[in-house]
């Protein structure tokens, strides 16, 4: 085992193992949402502020579960923001239907229409009162 004299060796010692640390385990370990990951970033960083300010086990104990905490609360709160726009996304791509027109060269031009109230809204903002067929979305000006 290695001896360090002095107490700021020591401290310099421990920031450059804590930094590496966090390194490695966020570039190996990674986790699956964001409040993992912010609770161990916070972990770590609270861990290396704690030694600094207070330079024994107590102070560094003490702000990686600071850390810990807060790194984990403000993750927590993205991965909610994250769901919540997925969800809204979800919920926009149900409410479209696209229907496919033949065109006079057997290509295909699509036109999706979004469920609006009891009937569906074209692209161009027209309103429908029932889901239309291909035919009534080419005399619509759909398609060639």
């Amino acid at each position: 085992m290695v001896k360090l004299k002095g107490t700021k060796m020591k401290g310099k010692m421990f920031i450059a193992v804590m930094v590496v640390l966090i390194v490695c385990l966020l570039s190996f370990g990674g986790c699956k949402t964001s409040a993992g990951t912010g609770g161990l970033i916070g972990t770590g960083i609270g861990a290396i502020a704690g030694q600094a300010i207070g330079g024994d086990t107590k102070s560094t104990l003490i702000g990686a579960a600071l850390g810990g905490g807060t790194g984990y609360i403000i993750g927590d709160q993205q991965d909610k923001k994250k769901t919540q726009a997925e969800m809204e996304n979800l919920r926009q791509e149900m409410n479209i239907v696209t229907v496919n027109i033949i065109n006079s060269n057997d290509s295909i031009t699509q036109v999706a229409l979004r469920k609006d109230g009891i009937g569906y809204r074209g692209p161009r903002n027209e309103f429908y009162d029932h889901l239309p067929n291909e035919a009534e979305l080419k005399t619509a000006g759909y398609g060639f």
